[in-house]
């Protein structure tokens, strides 16, 4: 492999993925979720500049095509499992990130099984918009939670409900908000809209990829 700038990029992307992880692991909220949030946007940043920069200084690898896809991949599903945790299993993240996450296990399984022929699965166009879906979903969706346990705090453990109430009776005061409903729940409500339009995008760029992939899946291919 060649130690350029654009692969270089490339496995700084790929060790950020876990990263992510590892600021709950040694942070509390909200910390973890700031350093989180800052870590993915930088990484994702990069999967933009390093292609970039391949293109323009013609340093175009077998090595970074390999592991463009998988550092992606491994950024995704390592913060959606995160962000899911960190949910509460909410069931309106949990299909799509379940669309994605199949997805990616089984477009990854045809390329290895189609072998010297997996590059007929070449990234199209559609696909890279689908990754830049899933990173703008992802990133909205950490900002919501680090949001979201910055109002709980304010709260001090009561419910939005509860809360309300006290506000109401003049025992707390109220915190500042967007509008009507508070930030970090309009930061979630943008962040789940967002990832279902990537997990529609992410089923029909793995549909594509299955559709190109049959002819050479029949027995008497």
């Amino acid at each position: 492999m060649r130690w350029n700038i654009p692969n270089t990029l490339t496995v700084l992307r790929l060790l950020a993925a876990p990263g992510v992880a590892v600021m709950f692991l040694y942070f509390n909220r909200p910390w973890a979720d700031w350093f989180a949030l800052t870590l993915f946007v930088g990484a994702a940043i990069t999967d933009w500049f390093d292609g970039y920069l391949a293109r323009l200084w013609k340093q175009q690898s077998r090595f970074g095509t390999m592991l463009d896809p998988i550092a992606d991949k491994a950024m995704v599903v390592i913060a959606l499992l995160i962000i899911t945790g960190y949910s509460g299993m909410n069931p309106w993240l949990i299909l799509p990130a379940t669309v994605i996450l199949f997805r990616e296990v089984f477009v990854g399984g045809l390329r290895e099984y189609l072998g010297a022929k997996a590059g007929l699965l070449a990234v199209t166009k559609l696909a890279k918009w689908k990754t830049t879906a899933q990173m703008v979903a992802i990133a909205v969706l950490f900002l919501g939670l680090g949001l979201e346990h910055l109002e709980g705090i304010a709260r001090q453990g009561m419910t939005p409900d509860q809360y309300a109430v006290a506000v109401a009776q003049g025992l707390a005061d109220p915190i500042r908000s967007c509008g009507a409903r508070g930030c970090s729940s309009l930061a979630t409500l943008a962040g789940l809209v967002l990832i279902w339009v990537a997990a529609a995008l992410t089923a029909i760029t793995g549909w594509d990829y299955f559709r190109k992939s049959l002819p050479y899946l029949r027995d008497d291919a």
